[in-house]
């Protein structure tokens, strides 16, 4: 608990802390993105199977 309060202290550690927020941000914004456009991706790769099928 006092490593926590010395890098609120500190200019650097908030600094740190600022960047690590901004970075969990990115990342579960990277996470709802790529996990939209996977079940897009997986939808349109079913539609093109049944096409093919019914192309037989």
């Amino acid at each position: 608990m006092q490593t926590i309060r010395k890098l609120i202290r500190n200019k650097k550690g908030a600094t740190a802390i600022e960047y690590g927020l901004i970075a969990a941000l990115i990342a579960v914004a990277a996470i709802t993105a790529m996990s939209n456009l996977g079940g897009q991706l997986g939808n349109t790769f079913n539609q093109v199977k049944g096409n093919m099928a019914s192309n037989k």
